[in-house]
């Protein structure tokens, strides 16, 4: 059965990756993305203090998917839980990412493995993975997740890295089953100034492209 996080992504066919140096008010952000029709958010370790940030948002959004991205060890991964994560990502495929499946899994939260060959596809799915990044996509491009398919039918593709509203819509034709949004719908500038009407703006935008 499918994990409800896949599940969610499947109907709403976009999450959003945020990076940024700070994150004042991660609740505030999360209403934002919200309104503008993505739900499901993923902060990544890249940013300080992300436990504290997931907490936050687990304990005061509860209409958000809240997850952790760039998780690279088994350690962070159970922070991450710890903290309400219900969804964690891989940049790659870290030499614990059995460990990150099965701590995933044990706290009932969906695991997304990174990967590009067909070969790490494959190793993804073996480790039970309940979706596989595409990492970087633009560098692939949509053609790329067509090429996939054929091996790998039933895989739960996400495109990441360069998918804006552009060629995003191309990538669910191709195949994937959501996509995922950065620096187009949430830039830092506008995290760092609080313009939550804009990144609302955004995502609506981007979700609209989805079409």
């Amino acid at each position: 059965m499918s994990n409800p996080v896949i599940e969610t992504l499947r109907a709403d066919q976009a999450l959003v990756v945020v990076r940024a140096s700070r994150l004042d008010d991660p609740v505030a952000l999360c209403h934002a993305l919200a309104a503008g029709g993505i739900r499901t958010v993923e902060l990544t370790y890249t940013t300080p203090g992300l436990t504290d940030l997931i907490s936050q948002v687990s304990a005061r959004a509860e209409d958000i998917v809240i997850g952790a991205g760039t998780v690279v060890n088994a350690d962070q991964a159970r922070a991450a839980l710890a903290a309400g994560a219900r969804f964690l990502v891989t940049p790659g495929l870290p030499p614990e990412a059995a460990e990150i499946v099965a701590e995933g899994h044990a706290a009932g939260a969906a695991v997304v493995l990174g990967a590009l060959t067909p070969t790490e596809v494959l190793t993804a799915t073996a480790l039970g993975a309940d979706a596989v990044k595409i990492f970087p996509a633009r560098s692939v491009g949509p053609r790329y997740f067509s090429d996939l398919r054929g091996p790998f039918p039933e895989v739960a593709l996400i495109p990441s890295g360069g998918v804006d509203e552009d060629n995003a819509a191309e990538f669910l034709r191709a195949g994937a089953v959501a996509v995922t949004a950065g620096t187009s719908v949430v830039q830092p500038a506008d995290v760092d100034e609080a313009r939550w009407e804009q990144i609302t703006t955004n995502a609506a935008r981007f979700r609209a492209a989805l079409r």
